[in-house]
């Protein structure tokens, strides 16, 4: 079955989707094909655990019921930034949108101006 993933990293939010049977490492492929990084520089987590390249997505708990299209699971994406080191994952929170104009917001009158017209 297809899961559909949001993978994360800073501001940057990356939609995919994949088997259940897709390995880590298969995802890690998918990544490098988007953002140019290769598999061994990436370590990917769900909810702060590291995921193992030789398990399944399925293995690591991504379901059909747990990441669909309307909700899909989030993944965690941390760099290599030197020979030993790997980036602390941090993934920025989603903005507000502004507040809405006021010519757009719901007019709360008592009447619509069709029906002033009638009286």
């Amino acid at each position: 079955m297809d899961v559909f993933l949001m993978i994360r990293r800073h501001k940057t939010t990356i939609f995919t989707d994949a088997k259940e049977s897709t390995t880590v490492y298969e995802l890690k492929r998918i990544v490098e094909g988007i953002l140019k990084r290769p598999p061994e520089d990436q370590r990917l987590y769900k909810d702060d655990q590291l995921l193992e390249d030789s398990k399944t997505l399925g293995d690591c708990g991504f379901t059909n019921q747990t990441a669909r299209p309307q909700a899909p699971a989030t993944v965690g994406l941390a760099f290599r930034i030197s020979d030993e080191m790997f980036e602390q994952l941090h993934i920025e929170a989603f903005s507000s949108p502004p507040e809405l104009p006021d010519v757009m917001k719901p007019q709360d009158s008592g009447s619509t101006a069709n029906e002033q017209a009638v009286q």
